[in-house]
Parts: C-alpha cells; structure tokens; sequence
C-alpha cells in the first residue's frame, strides 16, 4: 500500500491536474479571458488582418522610397557596388547584430550563401570574444539595427579596422545621422524606415513592422547583388547550392528532363543506305 506522502505527490501530478494548469506565466483569470475573447471571431479576425495591412502598408511605403528617392537608389547602388568589389578581391560581407535584428542578419547571410554571395553572420556579443577574427582584408561590415545606436554594436567600433568599409540597416535618412557610420566618411546606409513606430500601430514596441520592412530590404540587397554577380548563372548557382529539400529535388527534376531531351536530339537515326548493283552488262 502507497504511503500518504507519495500517493499526495502522484495527485499533484495526476494528468487530470495538468489538464486544469493554465499555462506558465498565465493565471487563472487571464485564462479565462482568452477563453471569452476567443469567442469573439470578429474582433480576432480584424485585429490579424489589420496587423497585415499595417506592415503591407509599410512594405509599400519602403518600395516607393527606393523608387522616388535619389539619396536611397544612391544608397542602393553604392551597396551593390561595394559588394560586388569586396567580392572580387575575395572579400566577403560580415553581417552583426543582436536581438531581433540578428536573426534577420542570419537570414540575410543565409540568403547571400545560397545564392553564391559570400558572406558571414557575426554576433555582436561574441564579437568581442573573439569573432572579430573573422573581418579579414577587404571584407565589408554590414550591421543590421533599426536604431542605428544598438550599444552591443557600437562597441565594436574601435575594434574594427580603419580600412574595413562599413554599411548598415537602418532606419536613418544618411549615414550621418546614423550614431553607427557617422564617423567613416565612406560608409553606406540602406533606409529601412517605417511609417509610424510600433508602439503606435500595435500599442507595444515589440520589433514586428521594423523587421518586416528590414528582411525586405536585405532580400533586395542579396537578389540584387546576385543579379550582378551571376547574371544568367544565377538559377545555376542557386541550385548547386540548394540540393536538399523539395527544392532540391524540383530542381534535379527539371535537370533529368532537360537531360533527356538533349539526349533525344543527339540521337541519330542511320540509315541503312542499298549498296550500289554492278553487274557486268552496265555500261561505263
């Protein structure tokens, strides 16, 4: 027969408990509101597709930026510039950052190897541990902060060598009014601005519209550069890149059919042509 002490501890563990336990962090009461407010389909359903047409807003509102503004399409081009130079000489982009602003840098960085552009992603916090080994010799420092005065970033500054070129993303108008480039006279900026900040849209400050607009911005950064690097290899190099996943394997298809079909041409039909009759009677 259980003691009193473990059969009190396997109730307190009784599946049924569990199923009564809101979640961590969450209390009774405010789990009874999500219950309720659930039940309101309407007012869920507004609040989602307002979030989206909020940050389709501002995905409109960074396109038109690039597309009207002289000072950003300069921007623009002197990034791709820079990289396709930094590239050539066997250089290769250094993307930091912290926070939400690092993942998108990952992401960037992620998007630039499989599309052949060479680059890394380096944590600021690490960075002066040790990973600042990782700038070499014609490499660019791309740093990725909406506030452009990210102190893990700003940190780094001393640490980076004189002759390495700087770029970042973020939310400035110039690179002089960005606290990161200001002091590098051959610095670049890339615009991310948003049309009103987050806490105004979402009533919370929580990076959501800033990272939006930002990963947009890095994906035409790398597209755009790939373009330039590959021109019409770009697919090829993409899949040599990507063998695994489904796109891996659409690509291997679309491979094996056009091998096929380049086989199919290449054969030649030989005729069998009649060997001429000479006979003794034909006159020459």
């Amino acid at each position: 027969m259980d003691s009193p002490r473990s059969t009190k501890r396997e109730r307190s563990h009784s599946p049924e408990r569990d199923l009564l336990t809101p979640p961590n962090g969450i209390d009774d009461h405010v789990s009874k509101r999500m219950k309720l407010d659930i039940d309101n389909a309407c007012d869920v359903l507004n609040h989602a597709t307002r979030v989206l047409a909020i940050e389709a807003e501002a995905l409109a509102a960074i396109r038109n930026l690039y597309q009207t503004d002289n000072s950003a399409q300069q921007s623009l081009l002197d990034a791709v510039q820079a990289v396709l130079d930094c590239q050539e000489k066997r250089g290769k982009l250094v993307v930091t950052g912290v926070g939400k602003s690092a993942y998108i840098a990952q992401k960037f960085v992620a998007t630039c190897k499989s599309l052949g552009v060479a680059a890394s992603f380096m944590h600021a916090c690490e960075a002066v541990h040790g990973d600042l080994g990782d700038i070499r010799e014609h490499d660019i420092v791309l740093f990725v902060s909406y506030s452009g005065k990210t102190p893990e970033l700003l940190n780094l500054l001393p640490h980076i060598p004189a002759s390495t070129r700087l770029m970042a993303l973020s939310s400035h108008s110039h690179f002089t009014a960005c606290p990161l480039l200001h002091s590098r006279a051959d610095s670049i900026l890339l615009p991310t601005p948003i049309p009103e900040k987050e806490e105004i849209s979402f009533s919370v400050s929580a990076p959501t519209t800033s990272t939006t607009v930002t990963l947009a911005v890095a994906d035409m950064l790398a597209l755009t550069i790939a373009e330039q690097l590959h021109q019409t290899r770009k697919k090829e190099v993409f899949a040599r890149n990507h063998p695994g996943g489904a796109i891996g394997v659409a690509y291997r298809e679309v491979v094996k059919v056009d091998v096929e079909v380049e086989l199919k041409k290449a054969e030649l039909e030989v005729l069998e042509l009649p060997s001429p009759s000479i006979s003794g009677s034909d006159d020459f």
